[in-house]
């Protein structure tokens, strides 16, 4: 890419995919989903992945949402920042 390209945008609405990863706990992936239940209802849980750590110490949990827009990622991303246990979302 050339400094006058631009990266490609994404076009909304769109599935959009989400891997939220924190300490691992009985109720942790119950709270990461309660939050894209609340934020973007409809997604598909067939498809929700819960993966733990080598150690178990830590889990990660993906999920495909379908995403109106810029605005409506960073509302989910500032609502899953608030759970204690989570540590990163990308």
């Amino acid at each position: 890419m050339t400094a006058s390209e631009s990266p490609a945008q994404l076009e909304f609405p769109c599935d959009y995919p989400i891997k939220v990863m924190g300490y691992a706990s009985e109720v942790y992936a119950q709270e990461v989903l309660a939050i894209f239940a609340a934020h973007a209802p409809g997604f598909d849980e067939s498809l929700v992945r819960v993966l733990p750590s080598s150690k178990g110490t830590f889990a990660s949990v993906h999920v495909v949402i379908r995403a109106e827009g810029a605005e409506h990622i960073d509302v989910i991303f500032q609502a899953l920042k608030t759970l204690p246990a989570v540590r990163m979302v990308i």
